[in-house]
């Protein structure tokens, strides 16, 4: 039986990925409007109309489909030729964000640098980079993973990017970059004895920190018993909201619009805390619909990155399963969070919650998961990546 033309025809990109990435965003469109028409009814917001934030992420979304584009055309070789770079400019935008007069204070963290109408989060940069980085310096020192002269160095690289953002402070984005860091290492060859102990090490140093800040001791004791008479008004007012958010919601939820937490209940109904909302309007439906998605982006990226590293492109490999580590870590913590299975934390959900930097960085970390899917695919077929043609593998 002879085979269709048509079935030995490959995509040059995986469709089940761009659609989860698509559903997400619209997704997180609909729900950012639904969360945030309220606001403009409050004293904070009250010069801006009910589709003031609907407009700006509209607008972020189309600058990061934009932004994730003009990225999918750049050869992942450029990338590794200015992994250091790169770096170097994440630490150079974490020591600026620092800078009296540059940075800007918002509830008494220093995280954004504004720029015109925006402001650009450094901390989102730093992620990319650390991915980025990483990948290059285990590529470059693969011989040397399992011995702790190859491991010093990256552990000191991570360790300033660290300083920096614990400076703003920002123990959320902390934490994914250390995630990010140390799941490379894993899937870089680190012996487990090795990843165990800097597991633990970190660990450690997450619970030295929050013993030595009181507002963060404050926010374990919030966790613990939210709804308690001292935590309910202060440090446990956005989780105890969030749980009554999504326990109203149940199964299939209150209908889409008909949140009341968002009626200037829940602080950050839009950003961090946007699951709550959906948990409370499309219930256990919309929460499971979510994780799935997120679940397939986190897959594919792992895919992706093996069938790189069987085709002898490693740094290609540990860039794709990097930006799995970093989706899948982020939306684990943001879900966590709002769901009361861990301390409240300022993170976005990847894709979904109002925010015009992390959103864009998001877009160019898509795009270059996407880059590294055609090049593989060209590489199966024999073809340049430039050209699409028959030939070599490089541009």
């Amino acid at each position: 039986m002879s085979v269709k033309p048509s079935r030995t025809n490959m995509r040059d990109y995986d469709l089940l990925l761009v659609c989860a990435v698509v559903v997400l965003l619209v997704f997180g469109l609909i729900m950012v409007f639904s969360a945030s028409i309220a606001l403009s009814d409050g004293p904070k917001y009250v010069n801006a109309d009910r589709y003031f934030f609907f407009t700006r992420h509209l607008v972020f979304i189309i600058v990061g489909i934009l932004a994730g584009v003009l990225t999918s055309f750049v050869p992942m070789q450029f990338w590794e030729r200015n992994a250091l770079p790169l770096y170097g400019l994440s630490i150079f935008f974490l020591v600026l964000v620092l800078v009296p007069g540059i940075g800007r204070e918002v509830n008494g963290a220093s995280r954004w640098i504004p720029i015109g109408p925006v402001n650009f989060q450094s901390s989102e940069l730093t992620k990319l980079a650390m991915v980025i980085f990483c990948s290059w310096y285990i590529g470059r020192k693969k011989q040397y993973m399992r011995k702790v002269r190859g491991l010093l160095p990256i552990l000191g690289f991570l360790g300033i990017a660290a300083m920096l953002l614990l400076a703003e402070p920002d123990l959320g984005a902390t934490m994914v970059v250390a995630a990010i860091v140390f799941g490379l290492l894993f899937l870089g060859g680190v012996s487990l004895k090795v990843f165990v102990a800097l597991i633990g090490i970190a660990v450690a140093g997450i619970v030295g920190l929050i013993v030595t800040a009181p507002w963060r001791l404050q926010r374990i004791f919030a966790y613990l018993d939210p709804f308690s008479a001292e935590h309910a008004q202060s440090t446990g007012y956005q989780l105890s909201h969030s749980l009554i958010a999504v326990g109203r919601g149940e199964i299939f939820g209150v209908g889409l619009g008909f949140s009341i937490e968002k009626l200037h209940y829940l602080p950050e109904a839009h950003t961090d805390f946007i699951m709550a909302v959906v948990a409370e309007e499309l219930g256990f439906v919309g929460i499971m619909g979510v994780i799935i998605l997120f679940a397939i982006i986190v897959k594919k990226g792992l895919v992706i990155g093996r069938h790189a590293v069987a085709m002898d492109r490693e740094f290609n490999g540990l860039v794709a399963q990097g930006i799995a580590v970093w989706f899948g870590v982020q939306a684990f913590i943001n879900l966590g969070v709002c769901f009361g299975l861990l301390p409240t934390k300022g993170l976005t959900l990847p894709l979904v919650s109002y925010g015009g930097s992390a959103l864009v960085m998001n877009m160019i970390a898509v795009a270059v998961l996407l880059r590294i899917d055609y090049e593989n695919r060209c590489m199966m077929r024999g073809q340049n990546f430039a050209t699409g043609r028959k030939g070599g593998g490089h541009v």
